[in-house]
């Protein structure tokens, strides 16, 4: 599957923005999908997952009450709604997806070793 990240930009913090993540390829809905976020200097991490069919999603703690991811598997896309931006949010955004986890509840959504398909990135900054 080949996943193509956008929505990324520059805002200041309090505000909102909406990312994106195009499938093409497979059967979305065959597919775990979630972001991560690599800010400069620090390793990637995750933000947030959801199943098949986006009945369960996963937050980072970071996030929890101010992102929410959602997907509409009629139109192979992913969302990531973040409100209430902060300066450390700001990174560059990837989206991901993988087949492997094959049970609902998993921890396996929070690791990236569990993804293999990933976008090209959005950047996201955020400014004071």
């Amino acid at each position: 599957v080949q996943l193509q990240a956008s929505g990324g930009g520059l805002v200041q913090a309090g505000c909102s923005l909406r990312l994106s993540c195009a499938a093409s390829g497979h059967t979305f809905n065959g597919y775990n999908m979630a972001w991560f976020r690599q800010a400069p200097g620090k390793e990637r991490e995750f933000v947030s997952g959801i199943s098949k069919s986006g009945g369960v999603t996963y937050l980072a703690d970071s996030v929890k009450g101010r992102f929410t991811i959602s997907r509409y598997n009629a139109k192979n896309t992913v969302y990531l709604e973040m409100n209430s931006l902060k300066r450390e949010d700001t990174a560059v955004y990837y989206c991901a997806a993988t087949r492997a986890i094959t049970t609902v509840y998993s921890r396996d959504y929070y690791r990236s070793m569990t993804y293999n398909y990933w976008g090209q990135g959005t950047k996201v900054t955020v400014s004071s």
